[in-house]
């Protein structure tokens, strides 16, 4: 890594970025859920010619975000149909035959996978995503996969003898990834966790030894999205505040990213988080509205009472993957803009 960062308080995003019309079909995408299954009708190069084409786009979304001004980039999770789709069912134990139903987090049926076998993972599942994006940038690279507690819930289990057991399995397989990952060159990996916050008993219950067994013995630095859904779907009961977020203290990892734009959190709940560096939302990803530098700038400030320069990431409350390309680009580069405001001010 040769990026030198302008300021204590770095600016990233949180995972996913828009994936161009001519490679996947936005409506459809749209249109649905965010698929648990395999969708590869979603996209519309088929054949020896979508790994070209994914690599094309995911060039562009890390230069979109090298141009707006971006300290730690992703991919964009380009290639991937849904944020956790891709692992899922690249994993031994899931049934390749049938498919499940769970009730989403939006109150509809959704369709997933069923467990019927041991989870293995026979061969790393995002290394060549990892190594592709390492040979782009030299800025700090974050590269997400779904976390085990929300794979359990996005699953149904026919083999292990109850949840927490699921969850362990998928946490000992997460491990194996994430330590393939850092050896391709990861700077940061963060476990995407939103269904903390729509199974929050089932998460008191075992979500953390199961997170903590996922960063069991990772020298990298980890790290946790949580969050109430892509606002751009998830738009009826969107909850102001968090219920599981202080628990996060409890584990392991580095970095906890979280909403707070569009809920307007009261970031006084992160004293309950000291010794993790904190993903701050500063963009509402359920406007199309591009908000200015100076508004930023005051969130910044806010969570400045609560958070040193150090602890402090500003990022989007979620991943941008809903947003048209020009709303992307016009909201990451007034974040960068704002936060070189204030560490100017510092």
């Amino acid at each position: 890594m040769s990026w030198n960062p302008r300021g204590p308080i770095l600016t990233a995003v949180v995972g996913s970025y828009p994936q161009p019309n001519w490679l996947i079909d936005r409506d459809a995408l749209r249109g649905r859920l965010p698929p648990r299954t395999r969708a590869s009708e979603l996209w519309r190069v088929q054949g020896s010619e979508l790994e070209q084409a994914q690599d094309d786009a995911t060039v562009l979304a890390i230069k979109d975000q090298e141009m707006a001004g971006i300290d730690i980039i992703s991919d964009g999770e380009i290639r991937r149909e849904s944020y956790s789709n891709k692992l899922i069912n690249a994993l031994d134990g899931v049934d390749r035959q049938r498919h499940g139903t769970v009730m989403g987090r939006a109150g509809r049926k959704t369709q997933v996978p069923i467990v019927s076998g041991p989870l293995r993972r026979t061969s790393p599942i995002h290394i060549q995503d990892m190594k592709f994006l390492k040979s782009q940038t030299e800025r700090i690279v974050k590269i997400t996969i779904p976390g085990p507690f929300t794979l359990t819930q996005q699953s149904v289990n026919e083999y292990y003898p109850d949840a927490p057991s699921l969850a362990m399995a998928y946490a000992e397989v997460l491990n194996e990834e994430i330590r393939d990952l850092f050896s391709a060159g990861a700077d940061i990996v963060q476990l995407d966790e939103p269904w903390l916050e729509s199974r929050i008993e089932s998460a008191r219950n075992f979500a953390i030894p199961a997170i903590n067994r996922a960063v069991q013995d990772i020298a990298g630095t980890t790290g946790i999205h949580l969050c109430f859904g892509y606002a751009a779907m998830v738009k009826k009961n969107r909850k102001r505040n968090y219920s599981f977020l202080e628990s996060l203290a409890e584990s392991k990892v580095n970095q906890i990213s979280i909403e707070a734009a569009q809920p307007n959190l009261d970031l006084s709940i992160l004293d309950s988080l000291q010794g993790k560096t904190i993903l701050v939302g500063m963009l509402d990803l359920s406007k199309e509205e591009i908000e200015s530098p100076n508004l930023i700038a005051d969130r910044i400030r806010s969570a400045l009472n609560f958070l040193s320069p150090e602890r402090l990431i500003v990022s989007p409350d979620c991943g941008l993957k809903y947003l048209t390309r020009r709303v992307a680009v016009g909201k990451l580069s007034s974040l960068a803009q704002a936060a070189a405001m204030v560490n100017a001010e510092l």
